[in-house]
């Protein structure tokens, strides 16, 4: 693992979902993680997909950085001990703490906060504010219905060729923290913006 790449940023659902690979493929991250020396920053929350991931990581080991707003402190019943906590004031400061406590992100299944976190993540690639990788681990192929619409996105004209990559797909754990830290940025995104413009 390269030795800039010290943390990895986990966005997933509040919620376990119906199948139970989605929970197994959070406990998998959170497992690995670990294993590779990691550290896993999170939303913070201690139900669904985020608490199984952020569990699995303290429970093997690893530094596990939650980032949580007040107003979701109660409602997502913020993680207790072992977690290093952040509680902010906005969603904005969330993403944005999140971002800067990591070196990539990695997108499990999950719903609306989840898919605007990761697209988010892209639009911050895409304009050279941040350089680090997006990969959706598509377990039981639950992101294929999006990254067919980012596609089709391309087709139609409204994302570059060589930026379609940006949003990068992983069978597993270990494929998807082994994209991340091979990342770089494709030639066709320029930096546009720096972070404090954004």
């Amino acid at each position: 693992m390269s030795g800039s790449f010290k943390r990895v940023c986990v966005f997933c659902g509040s919620m376990p979902g119906v199948r139970p690979a989605y929970a197994e493929a959070a406990r998998e991250l959170g497992r690995v993680v670990a294993k590779r020396g990691l550290g896993l920053v999170y939303g913070g929350g201690a139900v669904g997909l985020m608490g199984i991931a952020a569990d699995a990581a303290l429970q093997a080991g690893a530094e596990v950085i939650g980032v949580i707003p007040h107003g979701l402190l109660k409602r997502e019943v913020g993680h207790g001990g072992g977690v290093e906590m952040h509680v902010v004031d906005t969603m904005h400061e969330r993403k944005a703490m999140m971002a800067d406590l990591s070196d990539g992100f990695i997108v499990l299944p999950g719903g609306f906060g989840t898919l605007e976190e990761a697209v988010e993540a892209l639009t911050w690639a895409q304009l050279g504010i941040q350089a680090k990788g997006v990969v959706f681990l598509d377990t039981e192929g639950f992101w294929q219905p999006f990254l067919k619409t980012l596609d089709f996105m391309q087709q139609e004209g409204f994302v570059r060729p060589g930026q379609r990559p940006l949003a990068m797909q992983a069978a597993t754990v270990e494929e998807a923290l082994d994209k991340l830290a091979a990342f770089r940025p494709p030639p066709e995104v320029l930096p546009w913006l720096r972070p404090h413009q954004a």
